[in-house]
């Protein structure tokens, strides 16, 4: 098996993911970053229905001025309020085998500071 990037972060992630899942009341907040962009999602596990979703390819977002941090943090503070218009209050954060650093950071704290808690 070669070691790559991507392998070793499927490995982190099925090592997180079997500890956490969302429920209806408590979703999973689930973030995907690529090169350029960046995208969460409010995740029910139960029924596997995704709640709410923000990505940075959003019209909003994208006619924005800013690097790919201040994005996140734009994207960050979309999906705590479209939590709270779907009535959703407390969720559980899955960085999907990121690492806590930059632009995933940047995006759990802009969700922290908009009310969101986990």
């Amino acid at each position: 098996m070669a070691f790559s990037k991507q392998n070793r972060r499927l490995k982190i992630k099925k090592r997180v993911r079997k500890n956490i899942s969302g429920t209806a009341d408590k979703p999973r907040m689930s973030v995907y970053r690529s090169n350029k962009q960046i995208s969460v999602q409010l995740i029910d596990d139960k029924s596997g229905n995704t709640l709410a979703a923000a990505s940075s390819l959003v019209k909003d977002i994208a006619a924005e001025k800013g690097n790919k941090s201040e994005k996140a943090a734009l994207v960050g503070k979309m999906i705590a309020d479209r939590a709270k218009s779907a009535g959703i209050e407390n969720v559980v954060f899955d960085r999907n085998g990121y690492l806590y650093h930059g632009r995933v950071k940047q995006l759990a704290d802009a969700a922290r500071e908009a009310g969101l808690k986990f």
